[in-house]
This record gives C-alpha cells, structure tokens and sequence, in this order.
C-alpha cells in the first residue's frame, strides 16, 4: 500500500517539469484540467464501490487517487511558480508540496501565499476539490471500517453454538 504514495513522491520529485509554466500555458492549463478531471472521475466510480461494498479493495484505490491529486496540484503550483507575480515564498518541489498539504488541510501558514490571480484561482479548485472529491473519498473508507469494526464486535458477543 505504501509503494504506489512513495512511487508518486519519487516520480514528483525526479521527472522533468520544465514543459508545464509559463512557456506553455495552453499544455499546462489542459494537463491540470484533464488530470483533475480523471482523477475526479476515478475517485467517484471508486467511492461508489466503496459504498456499495464491491468485492475488492477501492479504499487503496481511493488513497492512490487521493495522493496523486496531491501531486497533481503540486505539480501546477511549482509551474504556477514560474510566472513572476503569482507565488510568495514558492521556489522548489518541496515548496510545492508542502503548499499543497498546508492547503489541503486549510492550516495556512502564510510563509508561501498566492499573490497572482491563475494561483489563487488553482487553490480555489484545490480547496473545493478536496471538499467534494477527497472528503467523499475519506468518508466512503472510514464508513466501510466502521461496518468491518462493528461486524467484528457483534461476531464476538455472539454466544458460540
């Protein structure tokens, strides 16, 4: 379970990323969209899964999706970085992705802020992003462990035959 998150943080950390930013807007704008909407999509027919208790493990699904989302809107702040005016505080991959968890999980430091309009709007979608998508993700995997936890506890207090 923990290869594909450590796969995804060596792929974020060792692939070139010079093709996304300001030099190509157009493939930057279109490969955030459509990575977004994929995941979008990948996630809801495993949340599905999840709650209607389909044989199989989409919890595992749902916390890869949910990982590489994170590495996806990394990725956009690091190109997002690039174009003078739109981070403070922003200059390296680690930036990137310690921006994304901050924001994630709505902490806010205030050490990298966004300042230009295209930043703020990616942390807007962020921020709703992970308010529908991944909280669904989230509650669909602690509902299924909740049944699991209650199943166990209601199989020992049964008297045995």
């Amino acid at each position: 379970m923990l290869l594909g998150p450590i796969a995804l943080l060596v792929a974020f950390f060792t692939l070139p990323m010079g093709v996304f930013g300001p030099e190509h807007p157009v493939l930057s704008w279109v490969t955030f969209g459509l990575a977004l909407a994929v995941v979008a999509v990948l996630l809801l027919r495993k949340i599905g899964q999840e709650l209607l208790d389909v044989p199989g493990r989409p919890g595992v699904v749902i916390l890869l999706l949910s990982c590489f989302s994170l590495v996806v809107f990394a990725t956009a702040y690091l190109a997002l970085a690039r174009d003078p005016g739109q981070f403070n505080g922003l200059q390296t991959r680690v930036d990137a992705l310690y921006f994304t968890v901050i924001t994630m999980s709505t902490v806010g430091y205030g050490d990298i802020y966004p300042s230009g309009q295209h930043a703020r709007e990616v942390v807007m979608v962020q921020i709703l992003y992970t308010l529908v998508f991944l909280t669904a993700g989230a509650t669909a995997i602690t509902r299924r462990l909740r049944m699991r936890f209650a199943d166990r506890a209601a199989t020992r207090r049964r008297p045995p035959r």
